[in-house]
């Protein structure tokens, strides 16, 4: 099993990370939040899960192994593949979802787009007692279910900027993309950052 990958950020996308590795360009799915944190030419280490399929190799990459093992154990609940852990760990911190479910909370988890409310509660009573304690004295999720914008907002400037984008650039994309958002957040689901990324990055192109 691949437990880490280490090495110089080949190129960015805005979803994925290619790390070189002994001269192998590793391709990594990340969330924003992880992308946020990396340059493309510099050093980076990600903890990474292989996730193996009939005709597919996916690794996915982590800033940490909290998170690496908070994403497998995500998946031994019945009905949660690797796309929805990592949508679940896009929206919550690790110690956010562990409170999440020791306190039975169903509006953070109908936050991640893809639970619906019968899903919340199954997957509720699927992870009780999975996932552990939570360790941290304060809560570090976004707000769950918050129709304001800054949780999706402040992922959204963050994985620009660590695509390379200047703040300025990042702020007048984020602005293109507000409008969808918030009607997303008026209807009861929570804006989707890799879907409000990729306009993101369309109109970035457009402008260039």
């Amino acid at each position: 099993m691949i437990a880490f990958v280490s090495g110089p950020v080949a190129a960015l996308a805005p979803d994925t990370a290619v790390v070189e590795v002994g001269g192998v360009g590793m391709a990594v799915q990340c969330t924003p939040n992880t992308l946020s944190g990396l340059r493309i030419g510099r050093q980076a280490r990600l903890a990474v899960s292989l996730v193996v399929r009939e005709n597919s190799l996916t690794l996915y990459g982590f800033a940490d192994d909290d998170e690496r093992q908070t994403f497998e154990l995500l998946q031994t609940a019945s009905g949660v593949g690797p796309r929805l852990a990592q949508a679940m760990l896009a929206v919550h911190t690790p110690d956010a979802l562990r409170r999440a479910v020791a306190q039975g909370d169903e509006k953070a988890l109908t936050a991640v787009p893809g639970i619906g409310r019968k899903g919340t509660q199954r997957l509720l009573l699927e992870l009780a007692g999975r996932l552990g304690e939570p360790t941290g004295a304060a809560a570090t999720s976004h707000p769950a279910g918050a129709a304001a914008p800054e949780p999706w907002s402040e992922q959204l400037r963050a994985a620009l900027v660590g695509l390379g984008y200047s703040a300025h650039e990042a702020d007048e994309a984020i602005a293109t993309v507000t409008p969808a958002a918030e009607a997303a957040a008026a209807d009861g689901a929570a804006p989707k950052v890799s879907q409000l990324l990729r306009t993101a990055l369309r109109t970035l192109h457009r402008a260039h």
